[in-house]
């Protein structure tokens, strides 16, 4: 019996040692799957050849997949903006270990709302005045520059609810909603600092007929996250990876600059996560409080669980 045991113990934990060779690359929706192949495929070749580790992508059609991806070990490692890495962290057994950094030295990147050059929309305050006018493209709620960042900034701010506030919304991903506002398809819509270049890059033209109406506070840079049950072995290779890619080597250089115009990654952890989770906490408070129709005992109760939330991030 002792035998067996030892022997099936054997077993499982080779398994699981074959298992941590094969790793799993999430990346989320920002724009088309074609496109993102292409900027991404590179590096986890790369990645392949450095570590040993077998790495292959995997693309959902919105962010929760990669969330859920995560959850149920299917992925093991992810590219997210910050809120979805939230999402992974607090739902899927995820942590962040690095974070993106800018060509450019910056630390991080803006939310934006846009309008077609052509547009009467000349303001955010028109877009606050006038909503019962305009069609609105909103993001995939699990992104940060897309939902939650003008959630807060625009609506929350401004007590207005986006789903009542125009005359239709709609949710895509950024590019999706760069091109409905260049074709005339959206009258408004949110989008970042990072989508619009690649946009520049890959549609020129396209980028022309956009032009920014209102642009956010500065946004941490993406993280990286991986699941926290890979052997720490596993854990080391993909760290190193990433700690050292694109450094020195001019062609790793070039692979990151075209994911995003990235110099490459450096070390982070969960506590990037922190302004965001504020921001999240604090549109979801200003929520609670412009909401008639709810007691004023159980919005004081919601309201005392949010600031206990929001007092524990500042510990």
């Amino acid at each position: 019996m002792i035998k067996k045991l030892t022997l099936a113990m054997a077993l499982g934990l080779g398994m699981t040692a074959a298992l941590a060779e094969d790793i799993t690359f999430g990346i989320i929706s920002t724009e088309s799957t074609q496109n993102l192949k292409a900027d991404w495929e590179p590096l986890l070749a790369d990645m392949s050849k450095q570590t040993g580790l077998t790495v292959k992508a995997f693309f959902a059609p919105d962010y929760a997949g990669i969330i859920e991806g995560m959850r149920f070990k299917k992925v093991q490692l992810a590219w997210f903006g910050n809120k979805s890495a939230i999402e992974a962290v607090d739902r899927s057994g995820g942590e962040v270990f690095a974070q993106m950094v800018n060509a450019d030295g910056t630390e991080g990147y803006y939310s934006h709302l846009i309008v077609h050059k052509d547009s009467p929309i000349k303001s955010l305050d028109d877009v606050l005045k006038n909503g019962k006018s305009y069609s609105f493209g909103n993001g995939d709620p699990n992104s940060t520059s897309g939902f939650v960042v003008p959630g807060f900034y625009v609506f929350a701010q401004n007590k207005i609810d986006a789903k009542s506030h125009f005359k239709v919304m709609r949710t895509a991903n950024h590019e999706t909603n760069a091109l409905a506002v260049a074709n005339k398809q959206v009258d408004v819509a949110t989008n970042n600092s990072e989508s619009l270049t690649k946009v520049e890059i890959n549609q020129p033209e396209k980028r022309k007929e956009i032009r920014v109406i209102w642009t956010s506070p500065l946004i941490p840079s993406d993280p990286l996250v991986m699941h926290k049950e890979l052997p720490e072995a596993t854990k080391t290779k993909i760290k190193n990876f990433f700690y050292n890619y694109a450094k020195t080597d001019a062609k790793e250089k070039a692979v990151v600059m075209k994911i995003s115009k990235l110099a490459g990654f450096k070390a982070s952890t969960n506590a990037q996560l922190i302004p965001i989770r504020e921001l999240d906490l604090f549109g979801k408070r200003n929520k609670l409080e412009a909401d008639a129709g709810m007691s004023a005992a159980d919005k004081q109760a919601k309201m005392a669980e949010i600031d206990k939330q929001l007092a524990a991030l500042k510990k």
